[in-house]
């Protein structure tokens, strides 16, 4: 059974969330409303719990992305797919996965490097 998350176009195609619940135990809300270093607290308290989750792994790697800390980004896109692929539902209706996800943020980690 795939983890139900949410995409935000804000955060490098990769930030995932669970849908809307009391408690954001993935720093989705906190990515999308730009806290991240709330976001980066939150994923890293669940990461403790939840080491395996690839959603866990897909948001900190967003967060260690927009942070400037690629090198650490592109560590955690590699675990995502070091590990089983997981489908995950986004917001948009369509579905990936954990591997099509890190992917593409490990591509983007890439174009960002060749334009500076």
């Amino acid at each position: 059974m795939g983890s139900k998350l949410m995409l935000s176009a804000v955060v490098l195609a990769t930030a995932m969330a669970t849908p809307a619940v009391a408690k954001d135990r993935v720093g989705y809300q906190a990515i999308a409303a730009g806290s991240l270093a709330k976001a980066e607290q939150t994923i890293t308290a669940e990461r403790a719990i939840f080491p395996e989750r690839p959603e866990l792994m897909l948001n900190l790697a967003a967060v260690y992305a927009r942070t400037g800390r690629e090198a650490q980004a592109r560590a955690l896109y590699a675990d995502v797919l070091d590990r089983d692929a997981v489908a995950m539902d986004l917001a948009d209706g369509s579905v990936r996965t954990s591997h099509q996800l890190a992917r593409t943020g490990m591509a983007r980690l890439t174009t960002a490097m060749a334009t500076r």
